[in-house]
């Protein structure tokens, strides 16, 4: 283990500050990635006022026309009434519509409007950009073992027996 009591550098407030064991804990540098790359994104793709979650649900709709809304929830981990709160937000701006479903009557389908999936266009193109920025301190194949670690740390896995931790 590494020195997980020696003192931050160049953190501005922080600096000077004993870290204790965060430099070794995994959730401590997911969630400090997580901020970075979100602040990055605000500053990108927030311009039009799309947040990250918008814009993975305005993905989804694109990739799948008529889809459901419980299936985007599933996918993007959400509970459904907050993706729910996100489609309201779309549709208000007129971005997603929501037809009735062919294969449930208490489901609606969702589809991009022809404003939408312009701005998803613009968005996808700024979301480029985005991520060659967050990764350039990364060759192609660090970029790609990242993306499969990351998979593996929040992709399940077979059970493993019981009382076994790891």
């Amino acid at each position: 283990m590494k020195d997980g009591g020696a003192a931050a550098k160049g953190r501005g407030k922080t600096a000077g500050l004993r870290m204790g064991i965060l430099p070794d804990l995994l959730a401590y540098h997911l969630r400090c990635a997580h901020v970075a790359v979100f602040q990055h994104f605000n500053r990108t793709l927030g311009v039009h006022g799309i947040s990250g979650p918008q814009f993975g649900t305005l993905l989804l709709i694109e990739a799948n026309p008529g889809v459901s809304q419980s299936s985007i929830a599933e996918a993007l981990r959400f509970d459904r009434s907050t993706l729910v709160q996100i489609v309201d937000r779309l549709e208000d701006r007129g971005l997603v519509k929501r037809e009735p479903s062919a294969q449930d009557r208490r489901s609606h389908a969702l589809r991009l409007t022809e404003d939408g999936a312009a701005l998803l266009d613009e968005l996808k193109a700024l979301s480029d950009e985005h991520e060659g920025i967050v990764a350039e301190t990364l060759n192609e194949d660090e970029r790609k073992s990242l993306l499969a670690l990351l998979e593996r740390l929040h992709t399940p896995g077979p059970p493993r027996p019981e009382g076994r931790a790891g």
